[in-house]
């Protein structure tokens, strides 16, 4: 029972470190280095051997740093998030253009 508790809390830590990194090569290597080690406990747990976690940790680190290399980080939130836009500047100065027209030459201050 304690193995399969153990077991289990490793996955789980492995999950949730899981989307660590940038860059589609930050994103690979991290997802490479927590795959051989996922791959490995399993490997060891389900064969009862070193050739089993060997082969474990390859195989999960192969998994890991395709599935890494391709996946996206989640956008940016927007900077406003939440909140409301900024109001518009308020014109304290008008001047005219070349041709006539009223244009906005100085804005107050907020």
């Amino acid at each position: 029972m304690s193995k399969i508790f153990a077991m289990t809390m490793f996955v789980t830590s492995s999950f949730i470190l899981a989307g660590c990194g940038y860059t589609p090569e930050q994103r690979g290597l991290s997802g490479a280095a927590l795959g051989g080690a996922t791959g490995a406990a399993i490997g060891a747990a389900a064969g009862h051997s070193a050739g089993a976690a060997v082969a474990g940790g390859v195989l999960g680190a192969a998994t890991g740093a395709i599935v890494g290399a391709a996946t996206t980080p989640p956008p940016p939130p927007p900077p406003y998030y939440g909140a409301p836009p900024p109001p518009p500047p308020r014109c304290a100065r008008y001047g005219y253009d070349a041709y006539g027209n009223q244009v906005c030459t100085g804005y107050y201050a907020y």
